[in-house]
């Protein structure tokens, strides 16, 4: 299948098709929530999902608490596969060393809340109550 991906200038396509066009999300939807949220911004602005990324913006993009900041190289309103996407952008030497700090940082510390799942147990509750000096 032949892709078109736009690079000139003034190309531009809603952010939330880019991210998912660029495969930083699975689905649009997900990207339009991560939106949303604010967890994409163009420029350092928080946008909506309608907001127009145009060839040469810098974005950065949260995803599980890392920060990618990436310029865009160019636009393409299909999802094809990853060698595609990958020429769609290029991420900052600044936001690959920011991710490869956090990175050995995850490696060294656990977050001690990450081997809870759901809700604790009897026991677990009155043991929660008992340090945190609850009745």
């Amino acid at each position: 299948m032949n892709y078109h991906i736009a690079t000139e200038p003034g190309s531009k396509l809603r952010i939330d098709k880019w991210l998912w066009a660029a495969r930083f999300f699975k689905t649009r939807s997900l990207a339009a929530e991560a939106v949303e949220k604010g967890r994409v911004r163009i420029g350092g602005a928080t946008v909506k999902p309608a907001k127009d990324v145009r060839v040469g913006d810098l974005v950065d993009i949260e995803i599980e608490r890392y920060v990618w900041q990436v310029e865009v190289l160019g636009v393409c309103d299909v999802r094809g596969p990853a060698s595609v996407a990958q020429t769609l952008y290029v991420e900052t030497a600044q936001s690959k060393a920011k991710r490869q700090v956090e990175q050995e940082r995850r490696k060294v510390y656990h977050e001690p809340a990450a081997a809870l799942h759901g809700r604790p147990t009897k026991r677990d509750r009155r043991t929660i109550d008992r340090f945190s000096g609850g009745d």
